[in-house]
């Protein structure tokens, strides 16, 4: 909620294949020059952007979590089967 009768804002848009629309930024200090306000929004919106494509890279590298995963779940029905046939 913004409040106060004005605010200074930076408003950043990215290209057309970015993952949003546009990006708001309430400046706090408005002795900042406006060029280093821009330049810090510019800054926070790639970090984003980059911080984001780092979390898609690393969810689908961890096929190998799945991967053994899937090699316990294996090993662990192949002892309750022999269990079972053992107690038979």
């Amino acid at each position: 909620m913004v409040k106060g009768v004005s605010r200074r804002v930076v408003v950043v848009q990215p290209d057309e294949r970015g993952l949003f629309e546009q990006a708001i930024f309430l400046v706090r200090d408005y002795t900042v020059p406006r060029s280093e306000a821009v330049r810090e929004a510019c800054r926070i919106a790639n970090g984003y952007l980059s911080a984001r494509a780092a979390r898609f890279r690393r969810r689908f590298a961890g096929w190998q979590v799945a991967c053994a995963f899937a090699l316990g779940l294996l090993a662990a029905s192949a002892v309750w089967t022999a269990v079972l046939l053992i107690c038979k």
